[in-house]
This record gives structure tokens, C-alpha cells and sequence, in this order.
């Protein structure tokens, strides 16, 4: 009888993408100034850890982002683009109104991609990488696809007011990479996805096209308060329920590689889960809220500092809009 070889899909490499544009507290700062609304370093910094942020260029679309992490992350994994079979792009800010043709396919385009592999988009805000983490361990333990390129890219940028203190301080642009690819190591041990659309309107952007002109606003909306207690809620649940199908314990994770919103979000889900905060990585201070790059663009970041190792256990969750939430338990 001949033995099945069980598949599992495994991190091969990351790659990440931040625009040359740093804009520190003080910068945000000095903005706001100019139209009468008073902020200040100290309590940007107080309220959510974050001292910089960085800003794409004017001439700088989502797909671009996305195409030099996505180079790295190739590059990382020891293949080239046409060994890609798969691209998912997880964002909020596509290159174009609608969101077609999606940045997928913008962005295998531009990787000079010739196989015809079948590309899309996924939008789920800010848990869209670990969603897209969870497809594509489905996609490859199923066997219809080999190596998976997934990204999460974002340009918050351009839809933030900068007449709400309370929203444009804490986002910023970037990319991050990873390829996944089959294995018969175990790799992406657990994964899991959820929603709850009645939670839609404290993290939405709520304007639409109507006949070619914009109905209502196109900024970005948020009840901090709301998003903060439920986050908080939602990750802990998520998480023991992936440590659980992972069959691991908080005690087993090296390291915590949270959506890096908010470092009270993230220091109250690290201790829910009695993870001490020095085996969770935190890149929020540099980077801001990416959305959908923040976990990719936190954990690249990791790696390539040497704080995350081969073998190590990982757990990667994330909470955006929608209301969505999700994780993942990965041994890198």
C-alpha cells in the first residue's frame, strides 16, 4: 500500500517595502498645526506607540509597493517570479477606483510573470494577510497550487483626513511579502477566519461612486473606543482557537507577530495570553498602522534582524474592518 505524504505549506521567504518618505510625530504635528488642531508628539506617542510613519510618493501606486517586497521575498525564497502559481494581494487601497483590475494582477504584470497563474485581491482591512495566509495553505494542502506568492500592500495615506487627529496620525504605507510554498515539513500548522458585518461602521471608509462622483466621504472612519475593545476580544479568541487546532499553548510560541494598530492593543492581547513582551515584535513605532502589510512588513522585519529563527513557532493575527479577525500558527 503505497504511503501518502501528508502536504503542508511552508514559509520559504519574506520580503518587505517601505516608501523613502519618513513622517515623524513631529511632522504630523507641525501639519495639523497649519489648520488649527493641536496634537503633539507626546500624545501621539502615549496613545499608541507609534513616533513615525512612512508616506508613499505622489508618482508611487499600491502595486509598486508591493513589487519590491515582493522581489525580496522571491529573492528570499530562492525562485524566480515564474515559479509563482498563485498571487494573492491583500489590501484596502487597490490602484484603481473599484478595484479592477485588481493590484494582483497590476502586480504580476510588473514582476514580468508569464505563466498566466491565476491572480487576485483580497479585502478584509487589516486581517487581510492572515486571511490570505489561511487561503493559501488551503490552496497548497489541497495540491492546486505549489508556490504562493502573498502580499499585504497598502497607501492609507491617501485616504486619511488630516482634519481628524484621531485617524491620520496612526496609519502609514508599506508592503510586506512573504512566498509559501508546499512542503512535507509542517509549516502553516493552523489557521482561522472570521467576520461580523454588524460591527461594519466603527472602521469603514463610507463613501461610494454614484454615476462617476463620490457619495459621501472617501476618508477613512473610526470609533476608536469600539474597534479597541473589541480587538482586543476577538485576537484572544482567535488565538487560543489556532493554538488549539495547533494543538501548542501560548508557552510554545517564540514568538507574538500581531496587526501592529496599536501597542495597548497588542501589549493587552500579549498578556490575555500570558506572552511576556519581549517574545512579541512590535515594528508599530516605525511603521504606523500599514493595514494588510503590518503583519508581513513586522515579520520581515524580524527575520532579517535575526530575532526570528528556523523552527521557531509563530503566531500572526490580525483585526481590521468589517468586522474581520484572524490568525495563524506557523513554524518558520
Amino acid at each position: 500500500m503505497t504511503q501518502v505524504t501528508q502536504r503542508y505549506a511552508k514559509i520559504l521567504g519574506t520580503g518587505s517595502y517601505l516608501p523613502a518618505n519618513k513622517v515623524t510625530n513631529a511632522q504630523i504635528t507641525e501639519r495639523l498645526a497649519k489648520d488649527g488642531i493641536e496634537t503633539s508628539d507626546e500624545w501621539i506617542f502615549s496613545r499608541s506607540g507609534i513616533s513615525a510613519r512612512h508616506f508613499a510618493a505622489a508618482n508611487e501606486l499600491t502595486s509598486d509597493l508591493a513589487l519590491e517586497a515582493s522581489k525580496k521575498a522571491i529573492e528570499a525564497a530562492g525562485i524566480t517570479a515564474n515559479d509563482i502559481d498563485l498571487i494573492i494581494l491583500a489590501t484596502s487601497t487597490p490602484d484603481n477606483l473599484g478595484g479592477f483590475p485588481s493590484t494582483a494582477c497590476v502586480l504580476q504584470d510588473k514582476l514580468g510573470i508569464t505563466n498566466q497563474c491565476a491572480a487576485f485581491d483580497v479585502q478584509a482591512v487589516c486581517s487581510g494577510f492572515a486571511y490570505s495566509l489561511a487561503v493559501a495553505d488551503s490552496f497548497i494542502r489541497s495540491g492546486m497550487h505549489q508556490k504562493v506568492l502573498i502580499v499585504g500592500a497598502e497607501t492609507f495615506s491617501r485616504i486619511l483626513d488630516f482634519k481628524d487627529r484621531g485617524t491620520c496620525v496612526l496609519f502609514g504605507d508599506g508592503a510586506g511579502a512573504v512566498v509559501v510554498g508546499a512542503s512535507d515539513e509542517p509549516g502553516i500548522l493552523a489557521a482561522a477566519m472570521h467576520a461580523d458585518g454588524s460591527h461594519r461602521e466603527i472602521l469603514c471608509v463610507p463613501g461610494r461612486s454614484e454615476h462617476g462622483a463620490l457619495e459621501g466621504s472617501a476618508f477613512l472612519k473610526m470609533d476608536g473606543q469600539a474597534v479597541f475593545k473589541l480587538a482586543v476580544k476577538v485576537l484572544e479568541q482567535v488565538a487560543q482557537e489556532v493554538l488549539t487546532a495547533a494543538k501548542l499553548t501560548p508557552a510554545d510560541i517564540d514568538w507574538l507577530i500581531p496587526h501592529q494598530a496599536n501597542i495597548r492593543i497588542m501589549e493587552g492581547t500579549a498578556k490575555k495570553l500570558g506572552i511576556a513582551l519581549d517574545h512579541v515584535v512590535v515594528t508599530v513605532q516605525d511603521h504606523g498602522n500599514t493595514s494588510a502589510a503590518s503583519i508581513p512588513l513586522a515579520l520581515d522585519t524580524a527575520i532579517r534582524a535575526g530575532q526570528i529563527k528556523r523552527g521557531q513557532h509563530l503566531l500572526m493575527e490580525g483585526v481590521g474592518g468589517g468586522f474581520t479577525w484572524a490568525a495563524a500558527v506557523v513554524k518558520y
